[in-house]
């Protein structure tokens, strides 16, 4: 009997066990895996017990084989393991005792040897043990630079900057190593033919006229192969002067490996100096100084007296005259016509052509250094070569023409010039419109009134700041492994016969005019056609003071001086245009 307080009295209980019932009968009894498990179970009793007791002991017998067999498994492995555990334990006591043999011998070496090597090491890198004799030659040019700058003043503002740029250049430093005649042959060797742009065996040709007659061991870095390649004839190859590239970009591949870039020089990737020098290269600062130059000029002397401008364009001789004259020395049209700029006597725009007719590139040789340090130097040098060529080719007669004091210019005037000026020069010459337009701009700047602080920047710091880093550039640029060539040697003797025809160009014209105008013109302000501004106009100035100090010339050669400079970018403008194409 169930008691009265029975859980089973309560339906609720009831119900739930009957529930759960069902819910087992489903699972259990009536799964297919648990009725085949009881099926088989019931098998295997049945099977043990049909079994006969030979069959059963025969059955322990195997089951007693296989655990020894085990057993004898697990002897075995544990034996393994102890092996393992023996040889790790051996090269471990190994490894310590070369670990402090090692510590011993580091301690060793830093308290012998370690001196000596750092020492080497140091010797290695010192410009001591690096210098040539180019370099002694650049530096005491760069002295030389300064010293004509403060003694005698003449243009303090680059040769001072360039002269510093010089040295700074030709401090030597380790460039690596270099690899040898039969290095480059094997590195020669294990390049990718299909990464040449010539045969193998021209290749060859080339490294055996790099390195010279008899290269025995001697060790060649990869500027002094670039220079090499420069000075050859790429026809002897059976190439093209556009070939050249290619021969420079396989020097660069064969002598990598014995190249250490300490990020120092001009010419080494990732140097400041090379950052810098990126300015030069891609024309970026010549048009920057125009803007300055216009921000400081002013025009009102051409303006007032416009004829003048044809003694700006006479002093342009020098340039074509040049140009011809490189031709003759065996330089290519791109490179004569970057040289023949000197003639204009305008640093800027030397620079601005020489980055883009004679960059390395196109066949060309890298003549930037060259022409800037030629065109700077002899624009330093105005006071010296002009004075002697304009009593040369002009009579005391002459030099004794006093002008008449030019008209007054209103603001109109000078405000439309520039822009009158801008439209008409780059619709005859566009490709000089990084020049002139800076010029231009420069000048509407100044003469517009209304912007003062634009004004002042330009003139002042910004034509200051990349005076500085165009001068040191330039100069740095001259290192004597580039340098010091026959090339550069060739340039300066162009650039001072540019000079020298220039002022006699501007002086000629000047006296050509004469035979045509009935109120004559002091000749020797066509020296000042040249656009070395404003030293020219001074250098006329002082001569014409010698023999009248009452003949003040200066705002009179200023005409031809400022005319001078866009006509020097005009012809650059000119040049470019037949010489890109």
């Amino acid at each position: 009997m169930l008691g009265k307080k029975s859980i089973y009295r309560k339906p609720a209980v009831i119900i739930g066990s009957l529930v759960l019932l069902m819910l087992l009968n489903l699972v259990v009894v009536n799964n297919p895996m648990f009725a085949t498990r009881i099926a088989d179970l019931g098998g295997k009793t049945e099977q043990v017990s049909t079994m006969t007791p030979e069959e059963s002991n025969a059955q322990l017998a195997e089951m007693a084989d296989a655990i020894v067999a085990e057993q004898q498994k697990s002897a075995e492995l544990g034996q393994q393991i102890e092996n393992l555990n023996q040889r790790v334990t051996t090269l471990e006591n190994k490894n310590a005792k070369a670990h402090v043999a090692a510590k011993e011998e580091v301690k060793e070496m830093s308290t012998k040897d370690r001196l000596s090597e750092g020492l080497y090491n140091f010797w290695l890198l010192t410009g001591f043990r690096n210098c040539k004799i180019g370099n002694i030659i650049m530096i005491l040019v760069g002295i030389l630079f300064i010293f004509l700058a403060i003694r005698f003043e003449f243009e303090p503002m680059l040769l001072i900057p360039i002269g510093t740029g010089i040295i700074v250049g030709n401090i030597p430093f380790f460039q690596g190593f270099g690899v040898t005649f039969a290095d480059a042959m094997a590195n020669l060797q294990a390049l990718d033919p299909g990464t040449l742009n010539f045969d193998l065996d021209t290749a060859k040709a080339l490294l055996v006229a790099v390195f010279g007659d008899n290269p025995g061991d001697k060790h060649m870095v990869l500027s002094e192969a670039i220079k090499q390649v420069e000075h050859l004839n790429m026809a002897d190859y059976g190439l093209v002067n556009n070939d050249i590239e290619g021969v420079k970009g396989l020097m660069t591949s064969v002598f990598q490996s014995g190249e250490l870039n300490l990020q120092t020089g001009l010419y080494q990737k990732g140097s400041v100096l090379n950052y810098l020098y990126f300015g030069v290269t891609s024309g970026v600062y010549p048009p920057l100084i125009f803007l300055g130059i216009g921000a400081m000029t002013d025009f009102s002397s051409l303006i007032a007296n416009p004829k003048l401008m044809i003694l700006g364009a006479a002093a342009q001789l020098g340039v074509f005259i040049t140009f011809i004259g490189a031709l003759y020395l065996g330089f290519n049209l791109r490179e004569a016509g970057a040289i023949g700029i000197i003639g204009g006597a305008d640093g800027p725009t030397a620079i601005f052509l020489s980055s883009r007719l004679a960059n390395g590139m196109n066949g060309t040789r890298n003549l930037i250094g060259p022409i800037a340090i030629a065109a700077y130097s002899y624009m330093a040098l105005v006071p010296v070569i002009q004075p002697p060529i304009i009593r040369l080719l002009t009579t005391k007669e002459e030099r004794l023409i006093k002008m008449g004091a030019p008209r007054m210019v209103n603001k109109t005037e000078k405000i439309m010039f520039p822009i009158v000026g801008l439209i008409l020069t780059t619709f005859i010459s566009p490709t000089a419109l990084p020049l002139l337009g800076m010029l231009f701009f420069g000048n509407i700047i100044k003469e517009s009134g209304v912007v003062k602080r634009l004004q002042n920047t330009a003139s002042n710091p910004l034509i200051d700041i990349v005076t500085i880093v165009l001068g040191l550039t330039v100069g740095a640029s001259t290192q004597a492994s580039v340098f010091l060539t026959s090339s550069s040697i060739k340039i300066f003797i162009l650039g001072a016969a540019s000079f020298c025809v220039a002022t006699a160009g501007g002086l000629l014209g000047a006296k050509l005019m004469n035979l045509f105008l009935k109120e004559k013109i002091n000749p020797m302000i066509g020296a000042a056609g040249v656009s070395a501004v404003p030293d020219s106009a001074r250098v006329v100035e002082v001569e014409g003071q010698k023999y009248d100090p009452s003949n003040h010339l200066l705002m009179h050669a200023m005409a031809p001086n400022v005319s001078g400079v866009i006509g020097s970018a005009v012809a650059a403008g000119v040049m470019m245009s037949f010489l890109m194409m």
